[in-house]
C-alpha cells in the first residue's frame, strides 16, 4: 500500500511484495487484491470510528495531477510584455501572481500538489492502521467494518446493520437469502458466505449446512435441526418447559388420580387437545383447525412461562385479562413477518398487535382449550371464561376484500402474458383454479391428482358435456365435491406430460401428485407445493399486477391475497357477469365449503356499487 500510494506500478509493486515464486497473475487478480487491501484498511478505521481516513485511504492519488510548473521569471515578463521594466518591477508583478508561504525568487518554490498532500496523508494513516488491522471480527460489528463499503451500504437497506444480523438472515432463510437484498446476487452471496465461513471460529458463530442447497433438496432433519429446543421464543414443538414451570404442580390443576388424561404437564396436555382435534383418516398431518388452534395455545404457553413466569396451568381470571392486552400491543421481539417458518431462527409467534376480530378468534380458541382441560379433569376451571370478547362488528363476508370483475380481467391478460417456465406455469395454475373454484388456501395445496374424477352429463340445451368434479375434505373434516373446469384439468395433464409423466390425470402412476405440484425439484417424484410458498407467490404477483393501474385499483391488488380469490369466486358466481346468468346459491354454498346458506348469502352484499346502482332504479320516481 505505501508502494502504491507513492506511485509504483500495481503490477511492479505485485511482483516486488505478493508475487510467489514461478507465479503468473494476470491485472484482473492483481486489481482485485489491491481493492481488498483497501476496503481492509477502510474497514479498520471504521471501526476506530474514523470515516474521514476511510475515505483517505479508499483514494487514488493518481486521480490528482501535480500542480502546473510555474514559468520562469523572464518566461513570465514575455508573456505580461514587460520585458523593458526593471527586475524589481518585474519580481513585484510575479509574487503577485503566484505567491507562496516561504518567498519567492526567481524559479521559487512551486506550491505543493494536491497530490503529494494526499499521498503524504496516505502514508501517515497507514502508519497509524498498521497496528488495527490485524484485529478479529466481532458478532456486533457492523458490516461496514469488515465488507466492501458498497456491499455493506446494500446489506445496511435491507435491514442488515450487523455481522450478527447477517449470519442470523442467512441462517433464517436459508440458500436464497441473497434474494431480499437489492443489489447483491448470487456471486456477491457467495463471497460474503466463504467470508464468514472462514471466520466463523473467531466470531463464534456459523452458518447452517442448510444454507448449502436450496430448500426444497434439503430432508425435513435438517431444516428440524436448524434451531435447538430451548426455553426460549420457539414454537411449540421446539419449546422446553423448565421444570417449575410446568404445570406438573400447578396452581389449578385438578387431583392426577381424577385426570382423564395421561398428561404429566401443560405441555403435553395442549398436546393431546390438538390430537383430539386431528380428523382420524389423516393421522400424520394437521389439518387447518389444528394449526389454527396449536398458534394460539403456543402463543399462550410461550408468554406464560417467558413473560408471567408462571406454569400454564396457573394462570388466573387476571393473568388471562393481562394476556387479553399483550395481544392487542405484543413487544416487537415477538413479531415477525409471518412468512418465515416454523425451522427459521427467524419465525415470531405474531406479526402484530391482533386486530378486534382476530383477538376474538383467539379468545374464543382459549375458552375451548381451557373447557377441554376441565372437561378432563386436567384443570379446575376456565380462566379465559370470564374475559370480555372484543366486539363483533357485522361484516359482510369479503367486505372490501373481494376484486371487482375488471380487476379479475386485469389478472387473466397479465397471465397469459406471462413466460413458460415451469414456475410461471405452475404460478398461472394456482391462480385459476383457486378463482374457479373458491378453495381455501389449504384445499388447494393439499388436493391431489386422484381427488379428481371425471363426470358426464348434459347442458341446458341438451347437449353432451364432461367435466371434473374434485372431492375435498375441508373445516371440520367435511367432505365435498367441488366443480373443475375441463380446461384446467388438461393443462394438469399437459404439465404431467412434459415432465416424464402420464397425460392422463387419473391414471395410477399419478397417484400422490398434487393438482399445484413442484416439478422444477431434482426429486424423482415433485413435490408439494407448500401453503406458505403458493402465499408468498401470489401476493408478490398481485403486487406486480398492481403496477400502473389506477391508484383505487393498484391499492386494491396490493393488499389482496389468496383468500381474495375465494371471496371473488363467492361474489362473482352469486353475481353473475353480463350475459350470464347468476350461480345458484346453493352451488356457491357447496363450492366454498360453508355449513350454512345464510353464510354464503352474505356474499350477496359485497358489491357496494351495483347494489347502489339496482336500488337507484328503485328510488327514480
Amino acid at each position: 500500500m505505501r508502494a502504491l500510494a507513492q506511485g509504483l506500478d500495481e503490477r511492479d509493486s505485485w511482483d516486488r511484495y505478493l508475487r510467489l515464486e514461478g507465479e503468473h497473475t494476470d491485472l484482473r487478480t492483481v486489481r482485485r487484491t489491491v481493492s481488498w487491501i483497501r476496503d481492509e484498511f477502510a474497514a479498520a478505521a471504521k471501526r476506530e470510528h474514523k470515516p474521514g481516513t476511510a475515505r483517505l485511504i479508499l483514494l487514488d492519488a493518481d486521480r490528482f495531477s501535480s500542480a502546473p510548473a510555474q514559468p520562469s521569471l523572464e518566461e513570465f515578463a514575455a508573456a505580461q510584455g514587460m520585458e523593458d521594466f526593471s527586475v524589481d518591477e518585474q519580481l513585484e508583478a510575479y509574487e503577485d501572481a503566484y505567491p507562496s508561504k516561504g518567498g519567492a525568487g526567481q524559479g521559487g518554490s512551486a506550491k505543493a500538489s494536491r497530490r503529494g498532500r494526499v499521498i503524504e496523508r496516505q502514508l501517515e494513516a497507514l502508519r497509524w492502521l498498521q497496528a488495527l488491522v490485524a484485529q478479529d471480527p466481532r458478532p456486533g460489528d457492523s458490516v461496514a467494518a469488515w465488507l466492501n463499503p458498497s456491499l455493506a451500504g446494500r446489506l445496511e437497506r435491507a435491514g442488515v446493520p450487523t455481522l450478527f444480523t447477517l449470519v442470523e438472515r442467512i441462517n433464517g432463510i436459508g440458500a436464497r437469502w441473497w434474494v431480499h437484498v437489492p443489489g447483491v446476487g448470487e456471486l456477491k452471496a457467495q463471497r460474503i458466505l466463504a467470508w464468514l465461513q472462514a471466520n466463523e471460529e473467531v466470531l463464534g458463530m456459523r452458518v447452517g449446512s442448510h444454507v448449502q442447497l436450496p430448500r426444497t433438496q434439503l430432508p425435513a432433519t435438517t431444516l428440524a435441526a436448524v434451531v435447538a429446543p430451548a426455553t426460549a421464543i420457539r414454537p411449540y414443538e421446539k419449546f422446553l418447559l423448565p421444570a417449575a414451570l410446568d404445570g406438573s404442580a400447578g396452581r389449578f390443576r385438578a387431583p392426577p388420580e381424577k385426570c382423564l388424561l395421561m398428561a404429566g404437564n401443560d405441555h403435553e396436555a395442549i398436546g393431546s387437545w390438538l390430537a383430539a382435534k386431528r380428523p382420524g383418516d389423516k393421522p400424520g398431518e394437521l389439518s387447518s383447525t389444528q394449526r389454527a388452534y396449536r398458534k394460539e395455545a403456543e402463543r399462550l404457553l410461550l408468554w406464560s412461562v417467558l413473560e408471567q413466569k408462571k406454569a400454564l396451568s396457573s394462570l388466573s381470571v387476571e393473568d388471562a385479562t393481562e394476556y387479553r392486552s399483550f395481544l392487542a400491543n405484543p413487544p416487537a421481539s415477538w413479531c415477525g413477518p409471518r412468512h418465515h417458518q416454523r425451522w427459521s431462527p427467524m419465525w415470531r409467534p405474531l406479526e402484530g398487535p391482533l386486530q378486534p376480530v382476530a383477538l376474538r378468534q383467539a379468545l374464543i380458541i382459549l375458552r375451548s382449550l381451557f373447557a377441554f382441560l376441565m372437561s378432563q379433569s386436567y384443570l379446575l376451571g376456565n380462566p379465559f371464561a370470564a374475559v370480555a370478547l372484543p366486539s363483533n362488528p357485522h361484516r359482510p363476508l369479503g367486505s372490501n376484500r373481494t376484486l371487482t370483475f375488471a380487476q379479475w380481467d386485469h389478472i387473466e391478460t397479465l397471465l397469459q402474458d406471462r413466460g413458460d417456465t415451469e414456475v410461471e406455469r405452475r404460478l398461472r395454475r394456482a391462480l385459476r383454479w383457486l378463482y374457479a373454484t373458491g378453495l381455501r388456501l389449504t384445499e388447494i395445496t393439499q388436493a391431489k391428482c386422484e381427488d379428481l374424477e371425471r363426470v358426464e352429463y348434459r347442458t341446458e340445451e341438451g347437449a353432451a358435456a364432461a367435466d371434473w368434479m374434485l372431492s375435498v375434505i375441508g373445516k371440520g373434516g367435511r367432505s365435498r365435491q367441488v366443480p373443475v373446469p375441463s380446461d384446467l384439468v388438461d393443462e394438469l395433464g399437459d404439465e404431467l406430460a412434459r415432465h416424464g409423466l402420464e397425460r392422463q390425470v387419473g391414471a395410477v402412476s399419478n397417484q400422490g401428485i398434487h393438482v399445484l405440484a413442484r416439478f422444477d425439484s431434482e426429486l424423482e417424484r415433485p413435490s408439494a407445493w407448500s401453503s406458505s410458498g403458493l402465499y408468498q407467490a401470489i401476493k408478490a404477483f398481485l403486487a406486480d399486477a398492481a403496477e400502473n393501474l389506477e391508484p383505487a385499483d393498484a391499492q386494491q391488488l396490493r393488499k389482496a391475497s389468496t383468500h381474495w380469490l375465494r371471496h371473488s369466486h363467492g361474489s362473482h358466481a352469486l353475481q353473475g357477469r353480463a350475459g350470464q346468468h347468476p350461480v345458484p346459491i346453493q352451488v356457491v354454498q357447496n363450492n366454498l365449503g360453508h355449513a350454512s346458506v345464510g353464510t354464503t348469502s352474505m356474499y350477496l352484499t359485497t358489491e357496494r356499487d351495483e347494489r347502489m346502482k339496482a336500488m337507484r332504479g328503485f328510488w327514480k320516481k
